[in-house]
């Protein structure tokens, strides 16, 4: 392990300032995740299907109206969430780069058949957020998905899987991190009925840009149905903390992965694709009630949590922690991309501040709608896809039928929330084009965005110099201090940035290394080294004296 990682393992081993170590210990966290969903709840205003669980937990916590992903999409948001860093920088924009899916693994499309795999690689210095908090005594759990664009490292997680659960924990003393992710309202769940009927589909809203049609009215009631099944879910898992009696013992946050998974909302940088709900409930319903309108980013959610958590917050996190004891400004923007999706090439930016919204398009002889086989399984995109081929669709959806994009778009997401009317050729909105203009400009620059490097360039610059992925170097132990009844070893890796796992048994949970540890003489241990986007090392096997 580097000695910059000894040196910040052991600033995390410390008492942060305004923090009590004893504090810190006893603070829980429990994220509730949910798919493919905008603010689609009665407590954002919505009354389409009762989402009473949710709606309870935004009355004893705060709610956010201004939280936006990165992408439109899953993995590069999940991405930022664990690193705190934007994928931009890191080679993890594209959806997807280091694994397949099920469904492209039976696909015969050369199309689909040349998309390049290769892991997001981000700079040395970079961790999970999560085995920062391991280090300081968190048990993480994290109960489906580590779709990082990356393989996820043993150090990410205490427990990753189905199984996974705050309850598992080694004594009930110990401080948890827990995901829950709920898969109910992916948009998988709109190709078919799933859950119970419960909507009204001649109450459904449609927004302006659909043609009123049965085929998108039922795919949107059946993602309605899908948010009513997923409260209930909630309230499960609510239930289970408050039998634990940790419920006012735990910091509680709910928020989606992106927006709905429909036709213009998933994989868009506009606020369909990247608005989501955020609810964050306090121990003892502490500002219940309230509503907060500042800007909120998913790049910010790592450095909040290690802020929160009394944990120092590392350089190399590109966002700003908006609570806790390292809580910096309110943001004036939040930054949203989209690049290739599948085999759907593209490259477009956006901007926002708390009004106004700035599209750069850097591939504007494309079209909006590029070849995604998983998004046109929808009976809805199947609709839109013959009335784009039968020239049927109005005014209203011509980000649906242009064939080239502008170069630029602006949108008052207050007068125009759906991003309809295109102000960038409009002189009273220079200024303000011009703002966000030069924002993005900085932005790009500031996070050295990699996204307009075709992607074997890109692999090259990951992987230098031939773009083949390296491999972890295996780790080392030596012998610190040989005592009568336990011998003190230290493990390293030449690999720089990579972190350390180690087991006392071959079945044994992987633990984290930070520090020097005691072992009983004549012990095994197992021990593996990985740096983000590299191979892992072998597992190394010693027999202690």
């Amino acid at each position: 392990m580097s000695r910059l990682l000894c040196m910040l393992f052991a600033v995390c081993l410390g008492t942060p300032v305004g923090v009590s170590a004893a504090a810190a210990r006893k603070l829980n966290v429990l994220w509730i995740t949910v798919e493919d969903m905008s603010p689609r709840l009665g407590c954002y205003g919505d009354p389409t299907v009762p989402t009473p669980n949710v709606d309870r937990l935004a009355q004893q916590g705060v709610r956010f109206t201004r939280t936006f992903g990165v992408y439109g999409v899953c993995a590069p948001n999940r991405h930022t969430l664990i690193l705190g860093m934007y994928p931009h920088s890191t080679g993890g924009m594209a959806m997807r780069t280091w694994k397949r899916t099920a469904a492209l693994d039976q696909i015969t499309d050369p199309e689909l058949l040349a998309i390049p795999t290769y892991e997001a690689t981000p700079p040395p210095a970079a961790r999970c957020f999560t085995e920062y908090l391991r280090v300081a005594g968190y048990y993480c759990t994290n109960n489906a998905k580590t779709d990082y664009q990356f393989r996820a490292p043993v150090t990410a997680w205490d427990e990753s899987g189905k199984q996974a659960h705050w309850r598992n924990r080694p004594s009930a003393k110990t401080p948890f991190f827990a995901v829950f992710n709920l898969t109910v309202t992916h948009e998988s769940g709109i190709f078919q009925q799933r859950s119970p009927r419960v909507t009204d589909r001649t109450t459904v809203a449609l927004p302006p840009y659909y043609p009123d049609t049965a085929a998108l009215r039922d795919d949107l009631t059946r993602h309605y149905d899908n948010i009513a099944a997923m409260d209930r879910k909630v309230g499960r898992l609510l239930k289970e903390l408050t039998k634990d009696g940790l419920l006012n013992e735990t910091i509680v946050f709910f928020f989606s992965d992106h927006g709905d998974g429909l036709p213009r909302m998933k994989r868009w940088v506009y606020d369909s694709g990247i608005h989501v709900p955020l609810i964050i409930r306090w121990p003892n319903a502490d500002r219940g009630g309230e509503v907060s309108g500042q800007l909120v980013s998913f790049v910010d959610f790592a450095p909040t949590m290690l802020s929160l958590l009394g944990v120092p917050i590392p350089k190399h996190m590109q966002g700003r922690a908006f609570l806790g004891s390292q809580r910096g400004p309110e943001r004036s923007y939040v930054f949203a991309a989209r690049d290739r999706m599948d085999p759907a090439p593209e490259t477009i930016r956006a901007v926002r501040d708390k009004r106004f919204k700035y599209v750069r398009n850097y591939r504007p002889d494309l079209p909006y709608i590029g070849f995604i086989p998983y998004r046109d399984r929808a009976a809805g995109m199947q609709e839109l896809l013959r009335l784009i081929k039968d020239n049927r669709l109005g005014e209203r959806q011509w980000q649906f039928t242009a064939t080239r994009k502008p170069l630029e778009e602006l949108y008052d997401t207050q007068t125009d929330p759906h991003e309809i009317r295109n102000l960038a050729a409009d002189p009273k909105y220079y200024p303000k084009l011009a703002e966000l203009r030069a924002t993005h400009e900085r932005w790009t620059r500031r996070v050295e965005d990699l996204g307009h490097l075709p992607e074997a360039e890109l692999v090259r610059k990951l992987w230098p110099p031939l773009g083949v992925q390296p491999t972890t170097a295996a780790p080392r132990m030596t012998i610190v201090r040989q005592g009568d009844n336990d011998v003190r070893v230290a493990i390293d890796s030449s690999t720089p940035g990579a972190s350390i796992a180690f087991r006392l048994r071959r079945d044994a949970p992987w633990r984290i290394y930070s520090t020097p540890v005691l072992v009983p003489p004549k012990t095994s241990i197992w021990i593996r080294a990985h740096r983000l986007g590299w191979k892992p090392s072998a597992v190394v096997k010693r027999q202690l004296p």
